[in-house]
């Protein structure tokens, strides 16, 4: 049976949440992004990926996983519902760097929640640098900053994007200073969406097609991503990251490493708190994908 105190005792959250309003909303949103990793690991164990709420809950909540989009974000829906929270669910299509265009299906679920008359954007699920740490108030142009950047959302013509304004990159390791994971530009766009409600049934397909497309990021690149209180740790196939948000003035420090095959599951139990079950294949082929 899925026990709303279960997930807080999962994510760490002590705090009250018998009120649907906006701090308890931005105190839960970061609590599970410091504690609940963005990953689709699954897919190189030999896994499916299911969107089936229980099947979610129990991999997250009692086997201690994390999740990428589909599931992070289905649970916490689940969590608003139990609330008390009015929310829609919605789709967004990811920017892709190398089309220079935003993509053609809805990759990617988010959350649009409803206090007081105002509306945000709550994303659990993002992950690395792109992750918003709280949701955004859903008003064009407005520059929202928070520690990993200044976040803003864009409407036109009833198309909104999510864009970010970030920092210079420190990178003491100069052999990985030109990784491809590295994305020098300041301004990025990360996903777009209309505010047109979406069920559950309408990602089914895309979770098949990312799952098991040799076309799909999540097919050739294995991923594991966690917010900490300063940053967030990431690890692409064998390349592990630490990163610290504003070490200095403008500047974010990038501590990159090549991790040996043997000790991918070390790294991931002891800094993203993932067992796995069944055996990792790290994988890490020349598609886009930014840190």
């Amino acid at each position: 049976m899925m026990n709303l105190k279960a997930y807080f005792d999962r994510i760490g959250y002590k705090g009250p949440f018998d009120k649907p309003d906006l701090e308890t909303l931005n105190s839960i949103h970061r609590h599970h992004i410091q504690s609940i990793p963005f990953e689709n690991l699954s897919i190189q164990c030999g896994e499916t990926i299911s969107m089936d709420l229980d099947t979610i809950y129990n991999k997250i909540v009692r086997s201690s996983r994390g999740g990428w989009c589909f599931e992070n974000n289905l649970l916490f829906s689940w969590v608003l519902k139990e609330m008390g929270y009015k929310f829609t669910t919605l789709g967004s299509r990811v920017y892709e760097s190398h089309g220079k265009d935003y993509g053609k299906y809805e990759s990617h679920l988010i959350l649009q929640v409803v206090i007081d008359g105002m509306s945000y954007i709550a994303d659990v699920s993002y992950g690395m640098s792109d992750q918003i740490w709280e949701p955004l108030e859903l008003i064009s142009g407005k520059d929202q900053p928070q520690l990993p950047a200044v976040f803003r959302l864009v409407e036109h013509n009833g198309v909104w994007a999510l864009e970010k304004t970030g920092r210079k990159h420190h990178i003491p390791n100069k052999k990985l200073a030109s990784s491809p994971l590295i994305d020098i530009h300041l301004d990025r766009k990360i996903y777009c969406f209309t505010l047109t409600p979406r069920g559950i049934d309408h990602f089914v397909p895309t979770s098949q097609y990312l799952q098991t497309s040799p076309e799909s990021l999540f097919t050739n690149k294995s991923i594991c991503s966690l917010q900490t209180p300063t940053g967030f740790r990431g690890l692409v196939g064998w390349t592990y990251s630490e990163v610290t948000f504003n070490y200095q003035d403008g500047v974010d420090l990038f501590q990159m490493s090549t991790i040996p095959g043997e000790e991918v599951d070390k790294v991931l139990k002891e800094k993203f708190g993932v067992v796995l079950a069944n055996k990792l294949r790290p994988i890490d082929n020349k598609v886009d994908y930014i840190v």
